[in-house]
């Protein structure tokens, strides 16, 4: 190691790597000695760690388009540890395609739960970081979260996204039945021109239409 140098070179790039991949302090003590052969502290690993979230911060508040044609809004569910034991953790998601077709992540927060209350709060942060208006909201069946939508982007048009629409859709459909069901759907959500699609929804209407007529 040459003099005045503290650590390995890429050995931070390594702790950062681990902490990715979601191992805790102990694990990545244990990968680090099996490694380099050496015991490190786990004050040295928090310090390596603590110091991309300035990083962190800066992109989380960073400025963002007037205008994404398209929003995609979900939750994950994660087990997360942060004081005391493992707890599932709602880590909401807001994705935008920008006006050259990029997709691009807008930012990342942390929730006890999902719920229509927070996702208000993320529109709000985003409108605040730069962002006006959308042209379609892709969300999933959250109750009030097409309401919360509305009081921020008034404009925007919110669409179920295709997963939670067949979802939906198989729930009044038999067991035996929803891959055929499933698969027809599909056929018209994934065609890639709007008279594949009228086709598709008219061999859809012809199969399914007598057997499970609308309400």
């Amino acid at each position: 190691m040459p003099k005045r140098q503290r650590r390995l070179e890429g050995f931070d790039d390594t702790v950062l790597a681990l902490y990715a991949r979601g191992l805790s302090t102990r694990d990545i003590q244990a990968h680090l000695e099996e490694l380099y052969g050496v015991e490190v502290s786990p004050t040295l690993i928090s310090n390596i760690t603590d110091a991309v979230l300035d990083d962190v911060r800066t992109w989380q508040a960073r400025p963002l388009a007037s205008v994404y044609p398209i929003l995609y809004f979900d939750a994950l569910f994660v087990k997360s540890r942060q004081e005391g034991p493992v707890q599932t953790k709602a880590v909401y998601l807001a994705l935008g395609v920008t006006m050259d077709g990029e997709k691009e992540l807008l930012g990342l927060w942390l929730n006890e739960s999902e719920g229509a209350k927070f996702w208000l709060s993320v529109f709000t942060e985003l409108k605040n970081r730069g962002v006006q208006d959308c042209f379609i909201a892709c969300v999933d069946g959250l109750q009030g979260l097409p309401e919360a939508i509305e009081t921020v982007f008034p404009k925007t048009q919110v669409q179920l996204c295709i997963v939670h629409k067949v979802r939906n859709s198989l729930k009044y459909v038999p067991w035996k039945e929803r891959r055929a069901v499933a698969a027809d759907l599909r056929a018209i959500y994934g065609a890639t021109a709007l008279a594949a699609a009228e086709q598709a929804l008219e061999r859809f209407a012809n199969r399914w239409d007598t057997k499970y007529p609308a309400s």
